[in-house]
Parts: C-alpha cells; sequence; structure tokens
C-alpha cells in the first residue's frame, strides 16, 4: 500500500502538472479539494483520466468521485479494492 501511496503521489504531481511539489509535500490524509491539496473539478477530471489509464479503473457512479478522491489514501484504497 505504501508503495502505491508513493506512485500515486508521483503520478498525480505529473498529471496535474504541479511542478512545484514533492511527494513528501503532500500528505496522504489530506484532502485533495478545498483546504488541503487545493485542487478543482478540473483536477478531479484528470484524476478520472489517471485511474483509467494507468490502473485500467473506470468509475462507474459519478457519486462516488467525491468518496474516491477524497485523499491519496482513499484513492489507493480504491485502486486497491477495484484493480484487476
Amino acid at each position: 500500500m505504501e508503495d502505491l501511496i508513493k506512485k500515486l503521489k508521483l503520478e498525480i504531481i505529473e498529471q496535474l502538472n504541479l511542478e512545484d511539489m514533492e511527494p513528501d509535500d503532500i500528505d496522504e490524509k489530506e484532502s485533495l479539494f478545498g483546504e488541503g491539496l487545493g485542487l478543482d473539478s478540473i483536477d478531479a477530471l484528470e484524476l478520472i483520466v489517471l485511474l483509467e489509464k494507468e490502473y485500467g479503473i473506470k468509475i462507474q457512479n459519478p457519486k462516488d468521485g467525491q468518496k474516491i478522491f477524497f485523499s491519496i489514501e482513499t484513492m489507493a484504497q480504491f485502486i486497491k479494492e477495484n484493480q484487476k
């Protein structure tokens, strides 16, 4: 799980062009949106693309997105549970 979290941090930094950030700057328990990392709805779409492209996972119910993308940790858990 720890390796997946590190990989996710790197992928998110690359996918969202967060050039001034390092993986250690991101707390895996911190909210990705709002007060936390401060991502927005366009970033959410990028994260959906990342899940599909890198992990072959499609989010079936858009309402689940808020729960899945709450933090790096919740994303990693979702990937672990849904990856084939």
